[in-house]
């Protein structure tokens, strides 16, 4: 990007032309006034944050090849990067690579155990926080489960067949012939045929078919067809059919059955019992049990499960179960295809109410029987639950409320830092699924939200710290306090390089920028703490359309949704926040459960002025009953697009549908003033929310003059201290925009800088306007309203509006990470790709060059212009700084003398391109084949001003 030469002084900068003061806050916690102490305290814990709020990283101990001396050195590796804390996770030995001879420890052997007391006793020695995986691998299981432990999926298969014949069916071909395309499967699968159905291929009515349950048993089956097209229904239950991915040995083999509880209960208990026989409680070991991805494929049923439903809804399952399932894919997504008897839409509209009530119902088990076991398990064992609580058997927002340490993820894509589309998750680190979970975190009172952080299967080798700082930023817009890195590979330096790497963004020492990776853990870990001590404030609520999608189109895989409804599921949120509000996404059991008074829609600590209700057209009539005491009390209810018509479930279905329409009228006629439907938002989602919000009269906590897709907002809140929290996530642009903060009299605007630890005062005067930020791209800005109004300004670059450019030749030395060095010539700056000396380069690059300099004073500032890697700036040989991020902008102010100067800036570079380059490497071409190169190198122009 080139630098606009009139703006780049500001890069960075804040100037302010005034508040907007007012004597309530637009959103507050029901907290106490924070006190002068209080507030020091804050800071002090910013200046100098604990190691539980530095990153975490999940370790990778691949394939359990390990030995006690490695263990201690990495830990020292991670310990001196600025890494607080270890998920110790055994995991399958990384494709390709080379275990130099080192052997696999067996999961929970004596010889394992031994390894995890040394890196616990070594952890505790260096002040590092352990958690641990339950098992290997996810979603967790072992070779030693017996059958009826075995996660289990009852599925279907049809057959088309022309009436007035007689069919026979081998019945082992049958079940041979349901075999799922799943990610991760099993070697040994049972089979057993459950249910067949002889159904028309279309039919007017709902039947349940000829029901041919007396030859399930027969090797051989026979079928005399009526006249007429017909449908073999035949349904078959799968049990052990997923096996553990990427499980290390001792615990690979079948996944559990998460929808029994006694199998649970016994695979846990197990774990526990060998831990506390050989090391002690663990709770004297260990900070939290982790539960990684629900990736369960399908799994939905346990023996019990037709008594469970018949139990729970009011009526029998089995008739309508053929038709309920749905023919399953890969992770488990539903096959999008046409199959199967027809039914007019009144009929199709039935059997998704059955579904919907099949949906509810394995939510229920899975909580009680999975969720609330291990929730008692690890507090029997004095540590606290972690958990990635989502996925198809799971609220995606209520079971994080369960969870002690509720879990999401950020992803590092090759799109983060370009466009922001107003549909879609392009250009998005976070997932809707953080939005979720960080919500039902607060709505639970937790203030600690973790997230898998910076996930990285598509730019392994190829991550930029640059890039890093935009998906983490993004993740703490999403709601998370805390991240756990994805990941530090156990790798000894024996193995050959890149070393032993199984997934990630290769947090590793021999990655060329790893001894600047605690500039970043430094600043994120500023964050983390000032975020984990004080409350996320929302304004705003949002009632998703759980009940319609997956009435639509299933429960859907989170984080990776195969279907969206509405379209802007994923956004809406984002335009609350882009807007200058808060929001937390809410359920129907929060509605049922909480207060409504003085126009508060009120949960615990949580609080409401304005719910939205987007594009739903089914709701219960507790919820409705629940919207008419928010808006009698005062309260906005906001339908998007919709206005719920029909009830959820299928029992009375049509009386309910009636009784919902009925109430939606009184409802809209009874409160005209605060139940509105407002249209679905076009093509401008940003425009359209701030237009939503002058049409209700409502003003946010933060007024962004010109919101811009690029730039999002966090409000934060410890006592009555606020905090802002802005980030820019373009690569390339540079933001310019002023805010006008609802704030209270006497309090006035700081920068905290997390990067430094130090904090300034906001230069400038009050008035109307409101402040000026300019965020350069990749920035961000953390503005704290403190009582003080006396202290240091923020620092800003000033120079003259024109530069004078440095133009080549430059002399480059290079240090190649295989050890290889070189010098040469560049005639004038180049993206190394353009460059056949440098196109696979990595390490560091030297560029050296004497410039004249005629009034040493007349220059202040040196911009290098377009920069991709680290650049680090030395003149005369006195270091100025770092820049791994943005704008690489330096102040120069007195490093000039009079003639002749030395200039030399040392590029640090990503591994990718060269990793490449190395054809012959597995470990390499298993991650960057696929991957172009990346852009590397000074582009320039490099700029005195």
């Amino acid at each position: 990007m080139l630098l606009n030469r009139r703006d780049f002084i500001r890069t960075g900068s804040v100037t302010s032309a005034g508040l907007i003061l007012s004597p309530v806050l637009i959103q507050r916690c029901m907290a106490p006034d924070t006190s002068d102490q209080e507030l020091a305290d804050l800071y002090l814990g910013f200046q100098n944050p604990p190691m539980s709020a530095k990153p975490f990283v999940r370790w990778w101990w691949n394939g359990d090849r390990l030995t006690a001396e490695e263990i201690l050195r990495e830990l020292d590796v991670m310990k001196e990067a600025g890494i607080g804390g270890v998920e110790i996770n055994p995991i399958k030995f990384p494709f390709g690579s080379d275990p130099v001879g080192y052997e696999t420890l067996q999961w929970l052997s004596d010889e394992w155990i031994e390894m995890l007391k040394v890196a616990l006793q070594g952890a505790r020695e260096r002040g590092i926080i352990c958690d641990m995986i339950v098992g290997s691998g996810w979603p967790f299981g072992g070779e030693f489960l017996e059958k009826e432990e075995q996660t289990q999926m009852v599925t279907i298969e049809t057959i088309d067949l022309e009436g007035g014949q007689q069919y026979q069916f081998q019945r082992e071909e049958l079940l041979l012939k349901v075999d799922p395309g799943i990610h991760s499967k099993n070697e040994t699968v049972y089979r057993d045929l459950m249910m067949l159905r002889l159904m028309p291929e279309t039919s007017d009515e709902f039947t349940e078919g000829i029901d041919l349950a007396d030859q399930l048993q027969e090797e051989n089956i026979t079928l005399d067809v009526p006249p007429g097209r017909h449908v073999l229904y035949y349904v078959v239950k799968l049990t052990g059919y997923m096996a553990v991915i990427n499980g290390a040995p001792g615990a690979a083999g079948p996944v559990l059955n998460h929808y029994n509880k006694p199998a649970a209960e016994r695979y846990l208990n197990r774990l526990s019992a060998v831990l506390t026989e050989k090391i002690g409680p663990m709770g004297d070991h260990l900070r939290a049990m982790f539960c990684d991805s629900m990736e369960l494929e399908g799994a939905n049923w346990n023996d019990d499960l037709p008594e469970e439903f018949e139990k729970r809804r009011g009526y029998a399952l089995l008739p309508y179960l053929p038709f309920v399932l749905k023919k399953v894919g890969h992770m488990g997504n539903p096959l999008e295809e046409d199959y199967g008897t027809k039914f007019p839409p009144t009929v199709a509209d039935m059997l998704n109410r059955v579904r919907l009530d099949f949906y509810y119902t394995r939510l229920e088990l899975f909580k009680e029987r999975f969720i609330d076991v291990f929730n008692h398990w690890c507090h029997e064992n004095g540590v606290q639950s972690r958990v990635q609580a989502y996925g198809r058997g799971m609220h995606p927002m209520e079971t994080s409320m369960d969870i002690d340490i509720p879990e999401c993820e950020t992803w590092l894509r090759p799109g983060i830092g370009g466009e922001l589309p107003d549909r879609g998750s392009q250009g998005r680190a976070y997932w809707m699924i953080n939005k979720f979970v960080s919500s039902g975190a607060r709505l639970a009172g937790k203030r600690l939200v973790s997230c898998e952080e910076i996930t990285n299967t598509q730019m392994v080798f190829m991550a930029t710290l640059e890039r890093i700082k935009i998906t983490g930023d993004q993740s703490n817009l999403s709601g998370v306090t805390h991240s756990i890195l994805h990941g530090f590979n156990y790798s000894p330096p024996e193995a050959a390089y890149p070393g032993w790497v199984q997934y990630g963004t290769w947090y590793n020492e021999r990655n060329p920028w790893w001894p600047y990776f605690k500039l970043w853990a430094d600043y994120k870990t500023r964050l983390s703490w000032l975020f984990q001590n004080a409350d996320m404030q929302s304004n705003v609520a949002i009632l998703q359309p759980l009940t319609d999608l997956w009435l639509k189109h299933g429960p859907q895989r989170d984080p990776f949704p195969t279907h969206d409804y509405p379209d802007y599921q994923h956004n809406l949120w984002e335009a609350v926040h882009k807007n200058g509000d808060g929001c937390d996404y809410i359920s129907e059991k929060i509605l049922y459960a909480a207060s409504y008074r003085s126009g508060r829609l009120v949960y615990g600590q949580r609080s409401y002025k304005i719910l939205l209700i987007p594009e739903t057209e089914t709701m219960d009539m507790q919820t409705i009953n629940a919207l008419d005491a928010f808006s009698t009390a005062g309260g906005k209810v906001v339908f998007i697009g919709k206005k719920p018509s029909r009830s959820p479930h299928f029992v009375d279905y049509k009386a309910r549908d009636k009784e919902v329409a009925d109430a939606m009228a009184k409802l809209f006629e009874n409160h005209s003033q605060n139940v509105i439907l407002y249209q679905s938002p076009g093509d401008d989602l940003l425009g359209w929310y701030a237009s939503l919000q002058q049409a209700i009269g409502h003003s946010p906590m933060v007024h962004i003059e010109k919101p811009d897709k690029q730039l999002s907002q966090v409000c934060y809140q410890a006592g009555e201290t606020q905090i802002f929290f802005f980030v820019n996530s373009s690569l390339t642009k540079q933001i310019s925009f002023r805010a006008q903060f609802y704030t209270e009299r006497g309090r006035y605007p700081w920068i905290w800088d997390p990067e430094s630890g130090e904090k300034y005062r906001y230069p400038g005067a009050t008035g109307k306007k409101g402040m000026l930020i300019e965020l350069a791209p990749a920035a961000s800005r953390l503005i704290v309203f403190e009582k003080a109004r006396e202290g240091e300004d923020y620092p800003s670059l000033a120079g003259q509006a024109e530069g004078k450019e440095i133009t080549g030749p430059w002399r480059m030395n290079l240090s190649h990470v295989n050890g290889r060095k070189r010098q040469i010539t560049l005639r004038r700056l180049v993206d190394f790709q353009k460059d056949y000396r440098l196109k696979t380069f990595a390490g560091e690059a030297v560029y050296e060059k004497e410039i004249q300099v005629d009034d040493p004073g007349a220059h202040t500032v040196i911009s290098l212009g377009n920069v991709q890697g680290v650049s680090e700036l030395a003149i005369n040989g006195k270091n100025i700084g770092v820049r791994w991020y943005g704008h690489h902008i330096y102040d120069i102010s007195g490093s000039l003398v009079k003639g002749n100067n030395s200039l030399s800036i040392k590029l640090t570079t990503i591994a990718g391109n060269y990793l490449k380059s190395l054809k012959d490497n597995q470990t390499a071409q298993r991650w960057t084949s696929n991957q172009p190169y990346f852009p590397v190198g000074m582009m320039g122009p490099v700029e005195l001003f």
